[in-house]
Formats: structure tokens, sequence, C-alpha cells
């Protein structure tokens, strides 16, 4: 069975193949548009189909379009109302919903040899749930799933048993937690389905003091469903405009927003556990990139384990939307890895370098170079193997300083073009990780945030948050090698066992994900060395 998914509708469309139950391949059009979200300037957010990452995921597999059994795209026009029915103001959903129907003719045209009649429709929520319930390494579990909005919901609640979902709730819209952060986002002058996470980020040097009235708005029914929407930002700050001064009221508001969320979370939570009586929790939508309610969930919540898909927010729903087709007839194999993008052989990068007529060096160990590097303070551009799926850098496609120096934040946001207030985190061998960090451990796809150990806040100070806090990577060292002899590399050097580690791209920009787009960012950026493969290009000795 060969299952090609396909995410096109709101933003962060996205494409991913499921081979004979297996995820072989899964990547964001940004990542080859270079348009951020995959958002095109047009009046409404959103059409933009993944057909170049789509192409990509054929051709990386053999295949050709005629040689797919299905195509998933993870909405169901069928399913949806109309915007104002749903209480929603938006004048451009009627185009939307267009689009949808005619999904199957698009991907024929931009999928040359594709059958239309192969292209199946997927329903939002369920697409999420299954990028988090059939591709988690759990088993039977139950999944929650929290987002902006799908065809008429915001919320899916259900139990998975033998790969076969049971929805037991959905909370329709207007009520959606997903836009009621979206509209705290635009009101502190962040861009709507795109920077939650500076909220997220801003909440840590506010106090809550204004959640008890949010909360009147903003909070759990008992029953699996919730209220949010209609809230009035004006009675707690004013509106801040784009790139305008940040007050205190502002930060305040950005942290009982952030309260009135995860108590919510936690009250579905609550409910869901007490139908299934699942000891597992997986989750998806992208409320779940929220790492701070997904820790306090973690702590609080009535779940043992929760487990939270990568690629939470839409992107990962064409992964899920595949993974749902194809468990309808074979068994579907938990997600390996997050590293499911494109990627280039040593001789490949070997050619670019010496296109680019690039001084290079390939040292008998790169990581031990860079390691050394880093100790000496310098900055890193890392690029490794494939590319990873979702919005968080996981050691292939990342920026690297030493953790030791509360400068590089500053430095690393200055690279960037980042909010002075914004963190970075910290990757660390899994094994190592007790030691220094407080929190949900493994953590390998940087979902959750953890309680610095007093003793090693003023040892790593770049990577520890205002609030004491970090949202760490921890490194398997039989899955990640490479990142395993850096990290090991760098403590025998600095007694450090933890190494900084952002994604590589700078403002407004997708990752870095092709070759040509690192030594772009290289040669713009006060980067000092780029570790491409097992090639090193050295500023100093390429730009004299």
């Amino acid at each position: 069975m060969r299952v090609l998914g396909i995410n096109a509708l709101f933003h962060d469309p996205s494409a991913a193949l499921v081979i004979d139950g297996r995820t072989v391949a899964a990547a964001e059009e940004e990542r080859f548009s270079r348009r951020k979200h995959g958002k095109r300037p047009v009046p409404f957010s959103a059409w933009e189909l993944p057909g170049l990452a789509a192409r990509w995921c054929i051709d990386s597999a053999g295949l050709t379009p005629a040689d797919l059994d299905a195509v998933a795209y993870s909405y169901d026009p069928g399913l949806a109302e109309p915007a104002e029915r749903m209480g929603l103001d938006d004048p451009w959903d009627h185009l939307r919903q267009e689009y949808a129907r005619r999904a199957p003719e698009f991907l024929a045209e931009a999928l040359p040899g594709l059958d239309p009649a192969k292209v199946r429709f997927v329903a939002h929520h369920v697409a999420h749930a299954a990028s988090a319930g059939l591709a988690a390494p759990l088993g039977d579990c139950a999944v929650l799933v929290l987002d902006g909005r799908g065809e008429c919901a915001s919320q899916l609640a259900g139990n998975y048993t033998g790969g076969r979902l049971d929805v037991l709730s959905t909370q329709r819209l207007p009520q959606s937690l997903g836009l009621f952060y979206e509209d705290l986002t635009d009101h502190l002058g962040f861009l709507r389905s795109s920077d939650e996470f500076k909220v997220m980020a801003l909440a840590s040097y506010g106090t809550p003091r204004f959640a008890d009235r949010l909360a009147e708005q903003v909070h759990g029914l008992g029953d699996g469903g919730f209220l949010a929407s209609g809230v009035d930002w004006e009675r707690y700050a004013p509106r801040r405009e784009p790139g305008g001064p940040y007050t205190k009221e502002h930060a305040d508001l950005a942290a009982s927003g952030q309260r009135c969320l995860e108590e919510t979370v936690l009250d579905i939570a609550g409910w869901l556990h007490a139908r299934t009586g699942a000891t597992r929790l997986a989750l998806a939508g992208g409320v779940a990139l929220n790492c701070v309610a997904n820790t306090r969930l973690h702590r609080e919540g009535p779940f043992d384990t929760v487990w939270v898909q990568p690629a939470a927010g839409d992107a990962g729903t064409a992964l899920g939307a595949a993974l749902h087709l194809a468990a309808e007839r074979e068994p579907v194999r938990p997600m390996a890895t997050a590293a499911l993008g494109r990627g280039w052989s040593d001789e490949e990068l070997r050619r670019m370098l010496e296109a680019a007529a690039l001084p290079y060096e390939e040292p008998e160990d790169v990581a031990a170079a860079v390691a050394e590097e880093l100790a000496q303070d310098g900055i890193v551009a890392w690029f490794q193997g494939r590319a990873e799926f979702g919005p968080r850098a996981l050691g292939h496609r990342s920026l690297l300083a030493h953790p030791g120096r509360a400068e590089n934040l500053e430095r690393l946001n200055a690279v960037k073009g980042r909010e002075e207030f914004r963190p970075v985190a910290p990757m660390v061998l899994a094994e190592r990780a007790a030691e220094l960090f407080d929190g949900p451990l493994p953590s390998p796809y940087m979902l959750f945030v953890h309680d610095v150990a007093e003793s090693w806040r003023p040892r790593i100070p770049a990577v520890v948050h205002v609030d004491g806090t970090a949202r760490i990577q921890t490194v398997d060292g039989g899955s990640e090698p490479l990142v395993a002899r850096m990290l090991t590399a760098f403590e025998r050097r600095t007694g450090l066992p933890v190494v900084v580690n952002t994604s590589l791209n700078t403002a407004g920009r997708p990752m870095v994900d092709h070759p040509r787009e690192a030594l772009e960012c290289f040669g713009s950026a006060p980067v000092d060395l780029l570790a491409i493969g097992p090639f090193l290009v050295r500023r100093s000795k390429a730009f004299t």
C-alpha cells in the first residue's frame, strides 16, 4: 500500500509518504518554496498545494504518481459548514471550501499521471489524531487533538485500540483554544497562526494576574468540552502594534492566557482519562506545540505517558491522513524519527562546495572539530543528514553554540534577528539529562520544558530561561551517533554535557533545507564555522 498524504488548506502545506505501513518521507512545502508556513501574498491565508514536497516524496521512493494506491487529503469539505453559521468572521472561507472540493483536480494537475479518483478526503481532526495515535510508539492509547479549526470543530478526543480510532468527543466552533491563542497572539502584536510560541516565551516574564477574570470566558466544562471565544482583550491590556514596545501588561496578559490554556487542557485530559482508563496519551494539533502546557499536563495530568507528534501543527496532518488510510488496509508502524526530509550524499555536498569556490576542510572527525570550535566560543552552522519534519531543529539543521556564556543568547538572537526575550534550547545526551534537567525524559523532539537543576544554572546560563526552565532535546547515541560524538567531545573540552541548539535560519525565513541555503545563511550571518556533512568551511578562510 503506497499512500501519499497531503495538507493544503489553512497553512503549513506538506506531504508525506507511507509505504507498506512505514513512514518513508515527509516535508513541508516551505522548505522547497521558501515561503514561511506556505503563505502566499494573497488576500486570504492559504491555498498552496505542496507540489514540490509531494514530488520529492514520490521521487525519493523511486515512484511515479501513477504508482500511488491512494492520496489522502487532510480535510473533508463535505463536513464543513459556512463560516457565518459557525460564528466565525472569515470572508475567504467560501474560497477555501471551493479549493478543497477541487483538490482531486488540482492534485492531478500538479502530479501528472495521478488518477484524481485515488484522492480521498480524511477529516482534519481524524488526520491530526492519526498523526499522534498511529505514529506514537505507544500501542493502544488515548488521543487528544486541539487546534484552531478543522471543518466545523476545534477539538477531538478519542481512543485508539488495535489501530482503530473511537471518537469520544468533539468541540464545535467557534469555541476554540487554538483561535483563542491566535487572537491573543495578534493582540500582542505578533503574527497569528505563526507566532504563538512568542506569546509562550513572553508569558514567562509576566504574572497571570488576569487569569481569574479571563477564565470566566475560557475554561473546561468537565465533559470534554470547553468555552474559549469572544474575549475582549482591551479589558486587560491595550493592543500592541507590531514592532512596538512591550509593557508589563502585555507580559501579564500573555501569562494569563497561557494559564487559562493550561487549565482548560488539564480539564479535558481529566475527562478523557476518566472515559478511557488509558495510561498513555498522544497529542496533536497546533496547541500541542505549546511545550509549557504539555509539561504541566505531564506533571499534573492523569496519564503516565504523554507523547506529542513532532509535527503537531497542520503539517502533521499530511502524515496522519496517509497513516489513517494505510491503517484501513494493513498494520502501520510508529514513526522512528523526525528526520524524514531531504538529504544529500557526501559527494553531492563536495561538488556543491567546489562549485561555490569555497575553501573547505575534510577533518578526520567532523564532530571533534566542531566541538573544538564550540569550546573556543565559535558559532557553528550544522547541516547533517536528512532534514527534520516539523518546526523544531533536532540536530540536522541547527545553529550551535557554547552554553556557558550568557551572552551567547544575545549573540544567537542577533544572528537570527529574533526578539530578545526568546530562549534558545539545549541538547544533551539522553543518559546525562536527568543530572541537569527535571521533566519528561527522554525528550527527543523538544516538546516539553524542564526545570534546570540549581547547581547547573550558573554553568549553562545561555540555555536557562527567565523562569529557570529549558526546552531540552535529549540525544540518543544509537539513532544520532554524530550528534552524540559531538556532545561527548565538547564535554571532554569544557566539562559541560550540553550544547546550545537553535534552528538554522534567520528571522522570517523557513529553516535551511538545501545545501545552497546553508551556504547562503553562512555567508550572510556572523557564523564562524559551517559543518556540512563531513566538510568544514571557516569564515576566517572563506571571507578574507
